[in-house]
C-alpha cells in the first residue's frame, strides 16, 4: 500500500512512504499455532497435576494416563491446529485481497537461523528442567515427581522456544 503526502508550495521535497501490512509468514503461522497449542496443553497439564496432588490422586496410574493424554494432544492437536490455522488465514487473506492466497513454504538462511536459535533456547530450558528434576530425586522425592517435572520442563521449553522464535521473526533478525 502506498501513501503519498501532498506537497505544498513551500515544500520542495515530496515524500513517498510505503507501508507493508504486518502479515505473518508461513513459518510464523506455524510457530504461533504451536505456541497457542502448547500453552493450552501446559495449562491443562499443570491444572491436572495440581488437582491430583490436592485430591491425593498423585499416583503412577493417574500420571501415566495424563502423560498419554498430553502426548496424544501434542501430536493430534498440533496437526489439526496448524492445518486449521493455514486454512483460516488463507480464507481471510482471500476475502481481504480478493485473490488466491499464495502459500510460500520456503525456508531461507534466516528461517534456519531463527529455528536454530529457538532450538538452542529449548535445549537450555529443558536442560535446566532436567537438572531440577534430577535434583528433586537426589533430595529424596519419589521418581514420579522427577518424571512429572521432566514432562513439565519439556512443555515449558517448547513454549519458551516458540516465544523466542516469534520475537526473532518480529525483530527481523
Amino acid at each position: 500500500m502506498f501513501y503519498i503526502t501532498i506537497c505544498t508550495a513551500s515544500n520542495t521535497i515530496c515524500k513517498y512512504k510505503q507501508t507493508e501490512e504486518e502479515t505473518m509468514s508461513f513459518q510464523e503461522k506455524n510457530i504461533a499455532a504451536s505456541l497457542v497449542i502448547f500453552t493450552l496443553i501446559l495449562g491443562f497439564y499443570a491444572i491436572r497435576v495440581v488437582q491430583m496432588i490436592e485430591n491425593d490422586h498423585f499416583n503412577l496410574t493417574n500420571m501415566v494416563q495424563l502423560w498419554g493424554i498430553v502426548i496424544g494432544l501434542g501430536i493430534v492437536v498440533t496437526i489439526i491446529g496448524t492445518t486449521l490455522t493455514h486454512i483460516g488465514s488463507g480464507i481471510i487473506q482471500a476475502i481481504k485481497t480478493r485473490e488466491e492466497p499464495v502459500i510460500e513454504d520456503i525456508q531461507d538462511e534466516r528461517d534456519r537461523f531463527i529455528d536454530l536459535r529457538g532450538t538452542r533456547v529449548a535445549y537450555v530450558v529443558f536442560s535446566i528442567g532436567v537438572f531440577l528434576s534430577m535434583l528433586t530425586f537426589a533430595f529424596g522425592q519419589p521418581p514420579l515427581v522427577m518424571f512429572s517435572l521432566l514432562i513439565l520442563s519439556g512443555l515449558v521449553a517448547q513454549v519458551i522456544s516458540d516465544i523466542s522464535k516469534l520475537v526473532l521473526y518480529r525483530r527481523g533478525v
